[in-house]
């Protein structure tokens, strides 16, 4: 490929890395409303919201002592939600303030950081969590679809049994990557604790992480161990200390969505880059995905308001994550499809 699309890279990239970086999200102006703070008081104070009895701040009746948050007295499969007085308070004030700014034609505000998206049973973004365990079972039958191709459709090393395909174990592990990614981000939208949070942002850095891996073999068609491991020493050293640091130093929001926004612009470039150098057979549909997939990143950086009460910015992008993720494989089946013909006819 020669030197400039790696300085076309370098140059998008820090361009990229400059917008992503602007795009810290904003003051949360609702949880400084004064009508929010009067709200959540009273709530906690007298366990009810006008006509609505909040469960989680009445005193337990059966000895149990009263100064522990509700979670702890409910069935042990229950206690995962965490939901105390004091959130339920935070969520019933929220929406009751957000209604009182629609009849006044008013746009959303943030509370405590995050956009007021209503809840459905024990989801707290049920239609976000619908998008990625959708995702998930997505990239599962792309997975399996890809397993079932190189090993019971194309033909096998006679002496070996294994693939001819050089990179059949960079794309099963990066099958696992993805499903353990979007399976924290079903879990994570159906309940945001600390922990579901930690979980998803961490997967997902280690997905992305190795996609850029998988980009930079691919598009540069190392097959030697020797280079394999020093492309992805360097980039396995930094997601490491990134996914150690939002878990035992800061949960950093802002700083993750820039590294994640990053490395997803740098391996979506280079993915389309090299489609269009070389003029692979599936080019159209790798240019198509990472196009989406910058649209997006940005969407998501962009941060749009809620609308209806279920759809924000995060659940857009999690709808365009459905397609982009069924035509990847499509690719990736199809360029396995091609390697291993090309390497029997030279073997005849």
């Amino acid at each position: 490929m020669g030197r400039r699309p790696w300085l076309l890279l370098l140059l998008l990239g820090l361009g990229l890395a400059s917008a992503a970086a602007a795009a810290v999200a904003e003051a949360s102006e609702g949880d400084a409303d004064p009508l929010y703070k009067v709200c959540v008081e009273e709530c906690q104070n007298t366990g009810s919201l006008k006509e609505t009895s909040i469960k989680h701040c009445m005193v337990p009746t059966d000895g149990t002592p009263a100064d522990k948050s509700w979670y702890t007295h409910e069935p042990l499969y229950l206690q995962w939600k965490e939901w105390n007085c004091k959130s339920e308070c935070r969520y019933h004030c929220m929406m009751e303030r957000e209604n009182e700014r629609a009849q006044l034609g008013l746009q959303p505000v943030k509370y405590h950081g995050k956009w007021p998206l209503k809840r459905a049973s024990v989801f707290q973004e049920p239609l976000s969590a619908a998008l990625s365990a959708l995702t998930l079972v997505v990239q599962f039958n792309g997975w399996l679809s890809f397993f079932l191709l190189l090993y019971y459709r194309l033909p096998l090393r006679p002496e070996t049994h294994k693939t001819y395909y050089e990179y059949t174990g960079l794309w099963h592990v990066y099958g696992l990557l993805a499903m353990n990614s979007w399976f924290w981000s079903a879990i994570y939208h159906s309940c945001d604790t600390v922990w579901t949070e930690k979980l998803h942002f961490s997967s997902a850095a280690a997905f992305l992480g190795y996609s850029l891996i998988l980009a930079i073999l691919r598009t540069l068609n190392l097959r030697d161990e020797a280079s394999r491991v020093m492309v992805a020493a360097p980039i396995l050293a930094f997601v490491t200390t990134h996914i150690l640091y939002l878990n035992f130093y800061q949960l950093d929001k802002g700083l993750n969505m820039k590294v994640c926004t990053v490395i997803s612009i740098a391996q979506f470039l280079l993915w389309a880059l090299w489609a269009v150098v070389t003029r692979h057979p599936s080019r159209l549909k790798i240019i198509f995905v990472a196009f989406g997939g910058v649209v997006s990143v940005f969407l998501e950086a962009y941060d749009i308001p809620p609308r209806w009460g279920y759809v924000d910015g995060r659940a857009i992008c999690l709808a365009v994550a459905i397609p982009l993720s069924y035509l990847w494989w499509s690719f990736a089946k199809e360029d396995a499809e091609m390697r291993t013909s090309a390497i029997t006819k030279k073997t005849r």
